[in-house]
């Protein structure tokens, strides 16, 4: 049976195509719209890919279309510690997931930019996932502190992506199509996305700042309801204010406006499929855009894997999305390290099977700090090891410590920013005998 180092190198080789798959230098660069003769480019940029998005763009316009400052302008709004260097266009660092004011000053900032160009202009906007925090413009009577208590409570209630970017759009003056309202009608737009959410469903991606919004605010208002209750009254109050209704599908200011998904995790499950094979491995794939709680996703993994094994099958269950985890504990983590600790205890040591779980922006829940763990490996000897060091999964599970619990083993995943961001990416590797295999 091919040793855990040897099956650990083949899982961290699927990580990196499936990274590498959605980077902008190899995605954005065929996809930027041409300058009009004489009309100007406004590269608008957020999310955890947008300072490399914005990078590869001033380039390709600069070096490519030979734009200079008068003809080429914008502002990129990245997660702190996802900035990349530039030589024109500025790159702002902001909260990430939590908003904060360098957030708030970008936004505005982003939202003048628009509002000011002119007929011969086009407005390139990059989006990625992040950028629902970076892009944070509050509706009237909404503070900072309002908008970050009810985003900190949402994403401790266990509720979906969707669900929280439903809150988001109506209380922001830049998300929900937003953006796409404050330019002056003549004006083209194109947007050009990273997609890191399930379905690949583009309103959800930042948010949809230049899509119409399928949502209401009576959806808005029922998720508050059921996730955060207690949030501040302005809240509440904004979200009864019809004042603060998204524009909605059909609407004529959306004419003259483009959308396009640039990479998307079907593209990265793809690279790491093609590792996979190399290494004589059988892809199974489960699906680009699983949700749901963590831990119980991980048991539905570990089930399939032994599946798998009694079968005698050399394969890798592949599987991307954006898993949720409903906070009981005081402990540190993220949903992919949370999956992968529940899928140890799951597993329970079973030969042969070892798995990688880790987001591909580089970071899995944390502080928000850039250099927060992605996620985690697991082997057979994962349980093992932390039992010989006296520690009990179980426990760290009940806290939510699954960083904890891998920190004490060596075994958390961390690349650092990668500057793209195509969601969760997670790969069990099921392996058997040398002598059974064909």
């Amino acid at each position: 049976m091919t040793d855990a180092a040897a099956l650990r190198g083949t899982l961290a080789d699927m990580f990196t195509a499936a990274v590498d798959a959605a980077r902008a230098e190899t995605c954005l660069p065929p996809r930027l719209p041409a300058p009009v003769d004489g009309g100007r480019i406004l590269l608008l940029a957020a999310g955890k890919a947008g300072g490399a998005m914005i990078e590869v763009a001033e380039r390709v316009y600069m070096d490519r279309h030979g734009l200079g400052p008068d003809r080429l302008r914008g502002l990129c709004v990245t997660r702190h510690g996802y900035a990349r260097p530039t030589r024109m266009i500025e790159v702002v660092e902001a909260g990430h997931p939590v908003p904060d004011q360098a957030g708030i000053d970008a936004t505005r900032r982003t939202l003048d930019l628009v509002a000011g160009a002119e007929p011969r202009d086009h407005v390139v906007v990059l989006l990625s996932g992040g950028g629902s925090a970076n892009w944070i413009a509050p509706v009237e009577g909404v503070s900072l502190a309002d908008k970050q208590a009810v985003t900190r409570a949402l994403l401790r209630s266990g509720a979906t992506i969707d669900e929280i970017n439903t809150v988001r759009r109506h209380l922001s003056r830049i998300k929900g199509g937003r953006l796409a309202a404050a330019r002056p009608a003549a004006v083209a737009m194109t947007t050009l996305a990273v997609s890191d959410v399930p379905r690949d469903d583009a309103v959800a991606i930042a948010s949809g700042p230049t899509l119409p919004d399928p949502t209401t605010l009576a959806d808005a208002r029922a998720l508050v309801a059921r996730y955060a209750a207690d949030a501040p009254a302005a809240i509440h109050a904004a979200l009864a204010d019809p004042a603060n209704e998204t524009p909605k599908p059909g609407d004529a200011l959306f004419e003259g406006t483009r959308f396009e998904i640039v990479a998307r995790p079907a593209l990265s499950l793809e690279a790491a499929s093609a590792i996979a094979r190399a290494r004589g491995f059988e892809p199974v794939l489960l699906g680009d855009s699983l949700e749901g709680e963590a831990r119980d996703v991980a048991a539905n993994h570990a089930r399939r894997a032994r599946q798998l094994a009694s079968e005698g099958r050399r394969a890798v269950l592949l599987s991307g999305g954006e898993l949720t985890v409903t906070i009981g504990g005081d402990g540190r983590g993220g949903p992919n390290q949370e999956y992968a600790l529940a899928l140890a205890i799951a597993l329970d040591g079973a030969p042969g099977i070892a798995a990688l779980a880790g987001d591909t922006d580089g970071t899995d829940g944390g502080s928000g700090a850039a250099d927060d763990p992605a996620g985690a490996f697991v082997d057979p000897g994962t349980l093992a090891r932390a039992r010989a060091a006296g520690h009990d999964a179980a426990a760290f599970l009940a806290r939510n410590d699954s960083t904890g619990f891998f920190d004490h083993l060596g075994d958390l995943l961390r690349p650092g920013p990668t500057y793209t961001n195509v969601n969760d990416f997670r790969a069990v590797i099921i392996d058997k005998p040398e002598g059974c295999r064909p």
